[in-house]
């Protein structure tokens, strides 16, 4: 079953809400998701005690650098997606787990420091996979942006992503308050619906297609290996 990482070398890019965003949204369309907290503020683990969790998504928390890889094996022979939330820096952990990785998603933001940070952690999956002998697929998103207007800082980043030939994600999840209120209410988008939350069906259709490319993305990925194989 797919191993999706969400991985930075920094923090606040955006990691965990893309990787709840993502895995909520799988369950809800009644995929087995298993997401596991490899980040030390264990904000997955926090979102878990809250209510309104699909019962087809399953959280683990208390990976290390000595337990990852056997947390991910047994996440992919129960969940049809395993995706994992990695700490911001550049560790043993992180690199096990990329190791094990059908794809990885790289979060970004508008900010020049974040794609600097970026290129590094694509550097880290190229060590990675020269030393696994392996392609290990990963891709950019962007994240955080305003749904109405596109900066030029932004626009400069993705040509420069573009010059060097590096994937981006077609989708950009924006800055929306259901996003945050998933963290403070617990559960899916959906199950934030009467909150009062505002522009709700706005941000449930732009996480839908975020994880829609996601899981095209996983498709083409399967079928070009096939192809060279």
């Amino acid at each position: 079953m797919p191993v999706i990482t969400f991985s930075s070398p920094k923090g606040g890019a955006g990691k965990t809400t893309a990787a709840c965003i993502l895995g909520s949204m799988l369950a809800e369309q009644g995929a087995t998701v298993t997401i596991i907290d490899a980040d030390p503020n264990q904000f997955v683990q926090e979102w878990s005690q809250l209510p309104g969790l699909p019962p087809t998504l399953r959280i683990v928390g208390g990976a290390t650098e000595e337990t990852i890889m056997d947390k991910i094996d047994e996440a992919a022979s129960t969940a049809a997606f395993v995706i994992v939330d990695l700490e911001g820096v550049a560790s043993l952990m992180v690199s096990h787990a990329i190791s094990m990785s059908d794809l990885v998603v790289i979060p970004v933001q508008g900010s020049q420091f974040d794609a600097s940070q970026a290129a590094r952690q694509i550097g880290l999956i190229k060590r990675t996979e020269r030393r696994g002998g392996r392609n290990i697929p990963y891709t950019v998103l962007v994240t955080r942006t305003n749904p109405a207007i596109m900066p030029n800082t932004l626009k400069h980043i993705l040509l420069s992503f573009e010059e060097r030939a590096i994937p981006v994600l077609k989708t950009r999840l924006c800055d929306r308050e259901a996003y945050r209120a998933m963290f403070s209410y617990g559960g899916t988008l959906q199950g934030l619906a009467g909150k009062g939350i505002s522009n709700m069906a706005v941000a449930i259709n732009n996480a839908a297609e975020f994880a829609a490319e996601i899981v095209q993305r996983l498709r083409d990925d399967r079928a070009q290996t096939k192809q060279v194989a």
